[in-house]
Formats: structure tokens, C-alpha cells, sequence
């Protein structure tokens, strides 16, 4: 999972979609496949923020659930990304 050389990697468009992972975490590298599609296909921006380089309290709270997918700040799946609802959630399904 590359980090964009300054720990986060960054679309064009303000970032909807964030992914809090941990480096070398193969279910952070497969979350991302689908961030990226969806977010091709969307035009949703998205970031990648890493557990090694967040707050204290974001790993005590996340780091057995990572990667961890916000959408619009608001945490969305954990462990796992859902493409249907990542759409959905983008779309403003809510789902």
C-alpha cells in the first residue's frame, strides 16, 4: 500500500472517502482495490491515513478493526469494504 510519500495518498477531489490501515496489512491493501474503484468510478476524492501515524486514541479505538472506512467522517465498514454499500453510502443511500 503505497502512502503517497507523506502518509496519506490523496485523489484530485476533497476526500469523502477515508481509509484509516496499517502498513503491510493485507486486508488494508484490499480495502484500497475497492476505495479506488469506487472512487474512479464516482469521482469521490479519498485519503489513506495510517494507524502508525494517528492519535493515540484513534489506535487504542481502531487498530483491532482496521482498515477502517469513513465516509464523510462518519465511520462506515470495518475490517472489510463492502463496494455495494461504499456506493450506496456516496450515492446518499445511508446504507
Amino acid at each position: 500500500m503505497a502512502d503517497g510519500g507523506q502518509g496519506a495518498e490523496r485523489a484530485a477531489a476533497a476526500p469523502r472517502i477515508t481509509m484509516l490501515g496499517k502498513h503491510g496489512c493485507h486486508l488494508c491493501d484490499e480495502a484500497l482495490e475497492v476505495i479506488r474503484r469506487v472512487a474512479a468510478d464516482t469521482g469521490a476524492g479519498y485519503e489513506v491515513r495510517y494507524l502508525e501515524d494517528a492519535s493515540r486514541q484513534e489506535r487504542d479505538e481502531y487498530w483491532e478493526r482496521i482498515p477502517v472506512t469513513f465516509v464523510d467522517g462518519a465511520p462506515h465498514d470495518f475490517w472489510r469494504v463492502s463496494e455495494r454499500r461504499l456506493r450506496a453510502a456516496l450515492a446518499g443511500g445511508g446504507e
